[in-house]
């Protein structure tokens, strides 16, 4: 999932160099949405695994 991330994120990078600013914002935003997606998954896969380890 941090690979999309860091696709998104150098795709709007270089959108941005090149003055594509519509592109660019978009894919910093999809980029940002991902990675909350991600820290959220994360922090559910912690709690579960935190929960379970004391059974």
């Amino acid at each position: 999932m941090l690979r999309y991330v860091l696709i998104f994120l150098v795709v709007a990078i270089i959108a941005a160099i090149f003055g594509f600013g519509g592109i660019a914002a978009g894919a910093a935003e999809i980029a940002k949405i991902i990675f909350f997606i991600f820290i959220v998954l994360l922090l559910l896969s912690v709690i579960a695994g935190g929960i379970r380890g004391f059974r």
